[in-house]
């Protein structure tokens, strides 16, 4: 079986939850190990009325603090980070086959001064590669040409020449024989009446297409109608130009099993697709839903037995 370091998040949030909850069913598809502290693991279990399983195999991360549900915390923040970077750690040193990273606190982030927005901002950091961020499940996925990024900047970013190469990266990461490319302004700017950026789109996908000698990116495609039944029959894979784009319809229409997967790195990285639910974290009358969880090892799994069969 696969080994896969789980990253645990913010754990003023709903990570350590879903994480003690679906250990049993997970450790019969892989090998998990968890990069928490065991007083860490066992302050939060008590706080949850949970048994911590005997194999529940941890790695010491850092400092340790007192946990506060559903509160933004500099402290928390911290800790996630670092649970992060040991798993990439493990991950770099071929210790472990993929990472499985639970929700942080981009606000918790800030506090602890840390630089970064999120995890694909740190692995394109490290691994000096452009990291693309691609949300959905195996019904529909939309990676996302521009990420955390305000959406006021957006526009400044369409640009053919980085278009081109995100389509590269895109399509040598998925390998796929069609792929959507969204608009960026209504109507797909109607020829220019609403906004010129189309060209360079257009552009881009022509240069693409002219690369891979086939047709593989289809548009620009009219966003309000691009994710209608007929085009998500036809075709899986959508590009947005920036992030409510792309992850409103694949949310609306898959939120409990939709999964976050990181493209175009040397390590596998799958996500959870939603965020730490501080609003529920720790009320025994709300459990959070594992399927985002167990569908990111899943999706981890299968990306590491193509690479390493």
């Amino acid at each position: 079986m696969k080994k896969i370091a789980v990253s645990i998040g913010d754990l003023n949030g709903i990570g350590i939850e879903i994480a003690l909850r679906a250990h049993k069913k997970i450790t019969k598809i892989c090998k998990p190990l968890y990069l928490i502290d065991e007083d860490m693991l066992n302050q939060g279990a008590g706080i949850l009325d949970l048994k911590v399983p005997n194999d529940f195999h941890t790695v010491k991360v850092g400092k340790n603090f007192t946990i506060r549900p559903g509160k933004v915390s500099k402290k928390s923040g911290l800790y996630s980070y670092l649970s992060f970077k040991k798993a990439l750690y493990l991950a770099k040193s071929k210790k472990v086959d993929a990472i499985i990273t639970l929700p942080i606190n981009k606000e918790a982030w800030a506090k602890a001064g840390i630089k970064y927005k999120g995890h694909t901002e740190v692995l394109s950091d490290i691994f000096k590669k452009d990291a693309i961020m691609m949300i959905g499940c195996d019904k529909l996925f939309a990676a996302l040409y521009t990420q955390h990024v305000p959406i006021k900047d957006v526009a400044k970013e369409i640009k053919t020449k980085k278009l081109y190469r995100f389509f590269l990266n895109l399509q040598n990461s998925l390998h796929a024989k069609k792929i959507a490319v969204l608009a960026l302004n209504p109507h797909a700017g109607d020829n220019g009446v609403i906004g010129d950026e189309e060209k360079a789109i257009k552009e881009a996908i022509k240069k693409s297409n002219k690369h891979f000698n086939e047709e593989i990116f289809y548009g620009p495609l009219v966003p309000d109608t691009a994710f209608s039944v007929k085009n998500i029959k036809k075709m899986k894979y959508f590009v947005a130009m920036y992030h409510d784009e792309g992850l409103i319809p694949v949310k609306m229409k898959y939120f409990d099993e939709s999964i976050n997967v990181s493209l175009n790195l040397p390590v596998i990285r799958t996500s959870v697709d939603h965020g730490t639910a501080f609003d529920i974290a720790y009320k025994k009358e709300f459990k959070p839903s594992s399927k985002s969880y167990i569908n990111a090892i899943k999706k981890a799994i299968k990306l590491a037995s193509i690479k390493h069969p």
